[in-house]
């Protein structure tokens, strides 16, 4: 158990300077980055505005990974990782995931639908395919700490 006490401290590090490029991603650049390309391809200047939400959408379910993962580190610390609090925090991941996915089928299908290259629904097929992998694989964790601390209880009313 030390060795995850010790990793808790550099990975709350990263978390931070995450969070806060994906605040400044969310604030300025994607809408900037937008805006530049409606100036630069007016026939696509329609898409600004969607493509905005989209892109501000997806880095806010990221950043609700951020703040559960957090949680759950707080958790990890005080040695209560195995508990229903920590099934909540488990869950807020497993949807924000579900939530990005959900939209991001939505994003393929349309790209899908008006390519006129296979190039970019193939890398969004690809994004798809990823991030339901991902999500299952949360799912997947989160049956697994289900299990423990059922595990877990079960043996503190043993002892």
């Amino acid at each position: 158990m030390l060795a995850e006490h010790r990793a808790v401290a550099p990975l709350r590090v990263f978390l931070v300077v995450l969070f806060g490029i994906l605040v400044m991603l969310q604030t300025f650049s994607l809408p900037g980055q937008f805006a530049h390309m409606a100036e630069e391809s007016p026939d696509f200047a329609y898409l600004r505005w969607p493509m905005t939400a989209v892109s501000v959408f997806w880095v806010l379910c990221v950043q609700v990974v951020i703040v559960s993962t957090w949680k759950l580190l707080t958790l990890v610390e005080h040695d209560r990782i195995f508990s229903d609090v920590a099934l909540r925090w488990v869950d807020a991941i497993v949807w924000a995931i579900t939530a990005a996915w959900a939209v991001l089928v939505g994003v393929f299908l349309y790209v899908g639908f008006n390519a006129s290259d296979p190039g970019l629904p193939l890398l969004l097929f690809l994004m798809v395919v990823g991030v339901a992998a991902l999500g299952l694989l949360m799912v997947v964790m989160r049956a697994l700490l289900r299990q423990a601390t059922t595990l877990r209880t079960d043996m503190e009313a043993v002892i």
